[in-house]
């Protein structure tokens, strides 16, 4: 299951090839709660040498904070790493700890030990150095409620006690990273109008996973016509129907059989509900990864192989067998269930990669991770339980049924080219956030250009061994796959803007043709936020303060598409100045650019990347983590209307109207 999970992304990018919805970038903003952890910290001097020093956390209500004796195997024990111990100072024994509590987990099946309300670490310490002003340190903790929080906070603490009970966290006064992160934080007015965006998107969490519902529906559909699957329908309802006592007892077998196949697709779900976060910009930086992606690209070649039939993808035939073995010593409904979970096993080798490529896409798309798997599970376990129960209840439709043949070699080999196809959308993601420059969006046209030629090649009989007829319903086809070539053709030749097809190839911008401009359809951009804002000042201009990713399948949309209406250019072009931040650039800061950023709440992030940077802004300034995100502001830094997502022309050229009327009034 793990091995599916990480191939991430197929089944999502399939429907949005096909005109479908998709599950990526559904608009979810997050408005991150205060920390569920305050810290402080005292020193108690029993002498000139002697230090007793003392970090106390005060925990949320319903939170857990683990203890540094919390075994492993479970929920992250706390780790203390003491800077400079045994040069300066020694440390006198172990750090203790307050009251704790015990409990048993069934889920690690240890018995984690945390603190409650509150928890407080004493640690004592000798001075070498009786001149030493303050210790450093730092603790690697894990908190939890209903998700988890992994962290580490930094501490400097002044050993004169006075000073040691207003001291926090580490000291960055006149520093540096204190500069760097007063710098960050906008000192913005009106941020209360943001409000109306972040509710808007609340209640369109329920249209997103109807969405991600009728993902799953489709790529158990996808998963239907396959050869391991098919020919197992009309064989399995006839067992029930016919190899039962009566028909009410076939029926209510096959029933049951429908639903046990619903249930383990669901049940694949639930340990990732251990796994969520609200780190705010996780989910972007594992979407973005780099070498996750050549990860995926690699993934996903080797599944078009299997496809393809250069090899076969099965689980250890043992699993199978057991399963088959149980089902025929239990009988009854346990029987069933473990017919059920047989078919699951045996048909892993086309299931797989679209089982994969669904958890991967909710997995890492926004919002509630582990419901947003859940209900994609449930959706493709309902698609493909339907039909035993379907023939189960009515089994003179069986002879409906088209009998199984070449077609489903067929189909299998079509998802191995669209297999493919998708691969070097992977790879695209990594050239673009790498800025390697080996996939511009001619040379990755002409890679899908090719595989459309070789999917008609192959619809044709050109690579059969022995020639046969071509039945007719392969025409429309191979039609399909010539004119979607042709588009890929004209688009390479800049005849086509290919802007339906928009997010999947790299940005027009990103070109072996020289460009005017490395900004979206040729628009004067500024990707830093200083040096937009003082254009913004001088040219008296509101600005349009655009979060966007080169791997963010939206964002593209909102530019080839949104951007692209003649009178959303006009404005965009004429009365605003633009200022869009990359927040998956993975491009270093320079050395005196890089510094870490200290919240409020004492922790602290380095900030060592040209993504880090943006994504920090984002977070801490407007409470939101998802592109594309809009944000209209004067160049006093007032806010000018509500943030805006993934939306239509209608709306976004009335947005950027009415936060141009706002900036007048101004």
């Amino acid at each position: 299951m793990f091995q599916s999970i990480r191939l991430g992304f197929f089944l999502l990018s399939v429907i949005t090839f096909l005109g479908s919805v998709t599950a990526q970038d559904l608009g979810f903003s997050i408005n991150p709660s205060e920390d569920p952890i305050k810290w402080s910290t005292s020193v108690t001097k029993e002498n000139d040498s002697t230090f007793i020093l003392q970090l106390k956390a005060v925990i949320k209500k319903d939170w857990h904070l683990y203890s540094q004796t919390s075994p492993d195997g479970g929920s992250q024990p706390a780790i203390f790493n003491f800077e400079d111990n045994g040069k300066q100072y020694k440390l006198s024994g172990p750090t203790l700890e307050s009251v704790t509590h015990s409990e048993y987990s069934d889920i690690f099946e240890v018995t984690e030990v945390f603190f409650k309300g509150v928890g407080v670490f004493t640690q004592k310490i000798t001075l070498n150095d009786v001149g030493l002003e303050k210790i450093s340190f730092s603790i690697d903790y894990q908190v939890c409620k209903d998700l988890c929080i992994a962290s580490v906070e930094r501490f400097s603490v002044f050993l004169d006690p006075e000073k040691a009970a207003l001291t926090k966290s580490i000291d960055l006064s006149d520093s540096k990273d204190a500069q760097k992160t007063a710098a960050l934080v906008l000192p913005l007015k009106n941020i209360e109008r943001l409000g109306n965006a972040l509710k808007e998107t609340e209640g369109s969490k329920a249209a997103g996973l109807w969405k991600i519902f009728i993902l799953g529906v489709l790529g158990g559909l996808i998963a239907l016509l396959t050869p391991c699957v098919f020919p197992m329908i009309p064989l399995t309802v006839s067992f029930f129907t016919k190899g039962s006592e009566n028909r009410r007892q076939g029926i209510s077998r096959a029933l049951w059989y429908g639903f046990f196949i619903v249930f383990i697709y669901v049940l694949l779900s639930l340990p990732f509900h251990l796994f969520n976060s609200v780190d705010a910009q996780i989910l972007n930086t594992v979407a973005t990864n780099v070498w996750l992606n050549v990860f995926f690209f690699v993934v996903f070649v080797f599944f078009a192989g299997s496809f393809f039939g250069f090899y076969e993808l099965n689980l250890p035939s043992s699993w199978a067998n057991k399963m088959d073995a149980s089902a025929s010593k239990m009988g009854g409904i346990i029987g069933v269930f473990f017919m059920a979970l047989t078919l699951a096993l045996v048909s892993f080798s086309c299931t797989g990669p679209i089982l994969g490529g669904l958890l991967g896409s909710t997995a890492l798309a926004s919002g509630d991770v582990a419901t947003n798997l859940s209900v994609g599970m449930f959706g493709f376990g309902i698609a493909l339980a339907f039909p035993f129960a379907l023939f189960a209840l009515f089994p003179g439709m069986l002879s409906s049924l088209p009998k199984s043949g070449g077609w489903m070699l067929t189909v299998k080999v079509f998802l191995g080219f669209l297999e493919l196809g998708l691969a070097f959308k992977f790879l695209s993601n990594a050239d673009l956030v790498g800025h390697w420059g080996l996939l511009k969006r001619e040379v990755f046209l002409g890679i899908w250009m090719l595989l459309s030629v070789g999917l008609a090649a192959y619809l044709l009989g050109v690579f059969d061994k022995v020639k046969k007829s071509i039945h007719w319903s392969r025409f429309p086809w191979i039609l399909g796959a010539l004119v979607f070539g042709s588009f890929m053709l004209l688009g390479i030749l800049k005849k086509q803007d290919l802007a339906w097809l928009s997010g999947f190839p790299p940005p027009s911008f990103y070109s072996l043709y020289e460009q005017e401009s490395d900004c979206p359809l040729g628009l004067e951009c500024y990707k830093d936020f200083e040096t937009g804002l003082s254009a913004a000042k001088a040219a008296n201009k509101p600005i349009l303060l655009d979060f966007t990713g080169w791997a963010c399948v939206n964002c593209r949309r909102m530019e080839e598409n949104v951007w692209r209406d003649p009178s959303v250019f006009n404005k965009i072009n004429n009365e605003f100045v633009l200022i869009s931040l990359y927040i998956d650039d993975r491009s270093p800061l320079i050395e005196s650019e890089q510094f870490i950023f200290q919240f409020a709440s004492g922790r602290q992030k380095p900030i060592t990347t040209v993504g880090q940077k943006w994504g920090t802004f984002q977070t801490v300034n407007f409470n939101a983590a998802s592109q594309p995100y809009y944000v209209l502001l004067s160049p006093n830094l007032y806010i000018l209307g509500p943030a805006i997502q993934y939306t239509n022309i209608g709306v976004y050229d009335s947005w950027l109207e009415a936060g141009l009327n706002e900036f007048k009034k101004q």
